[in-house]
This record gives C-alpha cells, structure tokens and sequence, in this order.
C-alpha cells in the first residue's frame, strides 16, 4: 500500500497479553474470550446461482492486548519489557495473545458489525483505559479457523464505498495479501492463527509487527521517534499485495505490487527486506512502489475528487469494479490488465484515459502500461524486476487474503497518494503529483488530534462475489446512456447493446464490460456525524465469474 513501511498507527497502551508458560509458544490468553464478528459474504457462479457464506473478521494481532500471567504488559507503548522479553524465545515463552471479546470489539477498538454484512471501524476510538487509532481486520472462512481464501483471476470485484469523510492524509483500504490460509500455525510456536490475526504480510515487509511466524518480533527493536504506539523489529513480513482500493476524498489508486517470494516470507537483513532507512529499497524481496493507476497522476485532475465538478465525486457514494483480464479469457490464464469501472448516481463511467506527454492513452493496469509509464515518470522499474502482471496472476492462483483497513501515515504522511511526492520535487514533473493536498498536511498526530471523536469510522458492508455477463467494447468508446444500462445492471438483466458516440480510434485489446446479477435493495449509508474522517463501503463487495 503506497510507499510507506509503517502501515497501521496505534496510539494506546495496547499491551498484547502474555503469559508464563513453560515452553516456546505464541500462546492464547484465558482472560476473555475470543470472538470474530460475523460478516457474511454471498458468491455466485453464475446469475441466479448464489450461495451466502458465512463468513466472518478477525482483528490483526498487533491490535491484541499482550501481558504475562500476571497480567502485566509484555508491550507498553511502543516499548516491550526487558524483563519479560529480554530475546524472542523468553518473550514467546512468557507472554500471550489475549482475545478480543464482543464488547471489546467495539468500545476498545472500534470496530462494529450488524451481522448481515455491514461494519463500520472508527478511526479514532477512545476507550476506558486507552485511544485506539486505526485497524486492520482479515475475512475468515466459514470454519473460522482459516483465512478466506480469493482467487481473483478472469474475476471482477465490485464494492460500494462513501469516502466523503476521509480528509488529506487517511486511507481507507481494501486489498489483497498472500498471506498463509493458516496465518502461520504450521509454526510450531504459533498456537493462535486466523481467529487472532496472526500472519500479516505486504509488499512493504512491515517491521512494525509484534509477532512474527509465530514469535515476538522484540529482538533489536527500535522505538519509533514519531509513534509512541510503535517501532521496528529486527524482522519484516513480506508478500505480494493487491490494492484494489486506497482512498480518501482527494485522491485514490489501485495497484499491484509483486515479490520475488512466494506465500508469507521473513525477512532479516535491510537489504532482503528492501528498508527504506537504509537506502535499499529496491533491493528487497518485493516491489514497494508497485504500478499504480492513480487518476490525478495520470494526467486528469478533473476525474475523481470532492465535488459535481469531478466526474466522480467523492463526496457522494459510488460503486468500483475492478476487473482482472486474463490473456484466454480463462481462470488459467496469465493476469495481463486490470481495469477499473464506477458506477455512480445513476451513470456509468469508465476509467480515465493518461494524458501525460508521451504516454500512451492507458485506462487500465497492464504490463505495457506499467513499464512506459516507469519510464516517463523516471522511476525505478522493480515491477518488472518482480515478475510484474504475470507473478501477480501467478500469486493469484495460490490464493489472497482481503485486508480492510483504515489507517495514517508516519513514515511518508500519505503524500504518495495525495499530495506532491517526493514533497520536495517539482509539481509539473510527470509522475510528481498524485493529489491536491498540501505538501505539509498529513501528519498523523494532526490528524489523530483533530478527530478524536468516538463516530469517525470506516464502514463496510456485505461482501456478494456475482456472476459475470460480460460484453467486449471498444477501448476508447464512452457510454451515452449509463442510466439504461445501470438499471439492467440492478435487476439482472440482459445487458442491452449500449449507444455510442462518434468512434475514435481504439488500442488493438479490447476492454470487457460487466454486468452484474445484482438484485436491487435498499442502500443505507452509515455517516459519521460529527467527524470528517470516514470511509463507507456498503451493500456489497463482489467476485464475479466471467
């Protein structure tokens, strides 16, 4: 997710739960019992043919309360403590993964469902003994004792989503990790798993993480100067990443990040991890930058943003697609494109075309696309270097977790996706700006001070992968009458044949457009009342099936 290494921003005394026990174990704690919320999904092969899952979430482990048998904290701040974990196998030994109860679900970490597949995670929560800022939750399969497995090629993923609360500086995620099913069981110090969050990876190979396959991440550990909430172990925890969506109400991208490794790896050393610190970036196991389709960086600062001016307008809900092309049209093919269609008041909008001088007209993520626009925008090409659309698809095949998320930037102040980046190059060099944010906003602390109010939240709701009825269209050819086509779109019927103004001349690879069995229902909208920083996804996310 962008080129930030410090993905989540926790500001209480969070301890994670540690007891003293008589061997080497990423034990559980006893004090409260452990419950994943529901949040239900439905897939469907074809129209007609669904199938509701009941699914659930569970709460990344670096959010779990850590203490020893005592119930003195094993982690306090961004601190652990030197007498019980002085190295990895005593702080293993010692300290457990408390579970998360219902109540603490809520008024701990603020996260809520309404149990037909509507939840909400609140930015800023301020709790009895702690403010927790930010979350991260994983999807369980039906068992919940493992992660849901996606596999998205020669698929679409469809989700409904409100940003008009996410000011400069948050991002409200989605995306996909190649996490293990397992989350790290087949450790043998790892006795928690999926239920406790366990086995977190991205393409930044995060340092922040407290366990890591199965033990604490203690060794070597470097509070953070910025963050009193966290810090950098000696280990990262690296993997492919899709991001399907990072956003706020500014500016929002979806990319694909490769790695050189397969399922989750540790790394150790700065240069296998790739740490930003020591200036070896681009010699890590994974493509941090990834290749991104950012509408403002590629050329049309008049697509997407606050306002009836934008095309899409962030202040008001939406619906994305994204699709996932493969070269035959099958489930076994090689991943060559992603593409990106909204849906929104009625009216369907394809992507936006680049406009930068020298680029290609490009609307979608494609391996060509990714390696012209390294070369314009002047930035190293590790994308290629990874393996690129075709390791992706590769990593798709074995499986993704989706990871919802909503956190702040320490490192970079999410500037990569809003703002001028680096914040001290020019503007009106290609690849530079990404947002209209100031250069000097973002600031976690800022943000954090500003919204410490209980309703700021994230929502997301029901997860519906859909059967696909797919139509080839022309690449540059734009709908005239989307409302025709949205209310087919609602109620599942055939796609009529869409009207089309004057052509213009299309790349040789077509682009397919869907149509979803989707039924109609009532959208309701869950909005902070009284906090600008709030991302909604309702009603659906989707898979579909071409």
């Amino acid at each position: 997710m962008g080129t930030n290494t410090q993905k989540m921003v926790v500001l209480t005394v969070f301890a994670i739960v540690f007891l003293a026990i008589g061997c080497l174990s990423q034990n559980t704690g006893d004090v409260k019992e452990n419950v994943a919320l529901k949040f239900p999904i439905e897939v469907c092969q074809s129209e007609g043919n669904c199938q509701k899952v009941s699914t659930s979430v569970s709460l990344d482990s670096n959010w779990h309360w850590i203490h020893d048998s005592s119930g003195t904290n094993c982690y306090d701040g961004n601190l652990w403590d030197s007498v019980r974990c002085p190295d990895p196998a005593t702080c293993t030994a010692n300290c457990v993964l408390e579970g998360s109860d219902q109540a603490d679900w809520g008024s701990t970490y603020g996260v809520t469902v309404d149990g037909s597949g509507g939840m909400t995670l609140q930015f800023v929560t301020v709790g009895q003994y702690s403010t927790n800022i930010g979350s991260r939750m994983f999807l369980l399969d039906e068992s919940g004792d493992a992660y849901y497995m996606f596999k998205l090629k020669n698929k679409e993923f469809t989700m409904d989503v409100d940003t008009s609360e996410l000011p400069c500086g948050l991002n409200g995620a989605v995306y996909f990790v190649e996490m293990d099913a397992d989350g790290g069981l087949h450790y043998p110090s790892n006795k928690a798993g999926p239920p406790y969050g366990t086995g977190y990876c991205d393409a930044q190979c995060p340092h922040d993480l407290k366990w890591v396959n199965g033990e604490a991440n203690c060794e070597t550990w470097i509070p953070s100067d910025v963050d009193p909430n966290s810090g950098f172990g000696k280990y990262g925890s690296c993997c492919f990443e899709l991001d399907i969506w990072e956003a706020n109400t500014i500016s929002t991208a979806f990319t694909n990040h490769p790695c050189d490794v397969t399922g989750q790896f540790r790394c150790e050393s700065p240069e296998e991890c790739g740490d930003n610190g020591s200036n070896n970036r681009y010699d890590g196991v994974c493509d941090k930058d990834g290749c991104d389709f950012n509408h403002w960086r590629m050329g049309d600062e008049t697509f997407y943003g606050p306002g009836s001016n934008f095309k899409v307008d962030s202040t008001k809900p939406l619906t994305l697609v994204t699709q996932f092309i493969t070269d035959d049209g099958t489930d076994n093919g090689n991943l060559v494109e992603m593409r990106r269609i909204y849906l929104q008041n009625g009216n369907i909008i394809a992507n936006n075309v680049a406009n930068i001088p020298g680029m290609q007209a490009w609307d979608s993520v494609s391996q060509p696309m990714c390696d012209e626009q390294k070369k314009i925008f002047n930035d190293p090409d590790d994308h290629t270097e990874k393996g690129g659309m075709k390791t992706m698809g590769e990593s798709m095949d074995r499986g993704q977790v989706l990871v919802m998320s909503i956190w702040a930037d320490t490192e970079s102040h999410m500037l990569w996706l809003d703002s001028t980046f680096p914040a001290d190059s020019s503007p009106s060099e290609p690849g530079n700006s990404r947002g209209s944010c100031p250069t000097d906003s973002g600031v976690p602390s800022d943000l954090q001070n500003i919204m410490v109010v209980p309703q700021s939240s994230t929502s997301m709701s029901r997860l519906d992968p859909l059967a696909l009825l797919s139509r080839v269209m022309p690449q540059q050819q734009q709908l005239v009458v989307p409302t025709q086509l949205l209310q087919h779109l609602l109620v599942g019927q055939a796609l009529p044949q869409p009207q089309m103004e004057e052509e213009t001349p299309a790349r040789e690879d077509p682009w397919m457009f869907a149509s979803h069995s989707v039924q109609k229902s009532q959208q309701k909208y869950i909005r902070s009342v009284s906090s600008n920083a709030l991302l909604i996804v309702h009603n659906k996310f989707d898979i579909s099936y071409f």
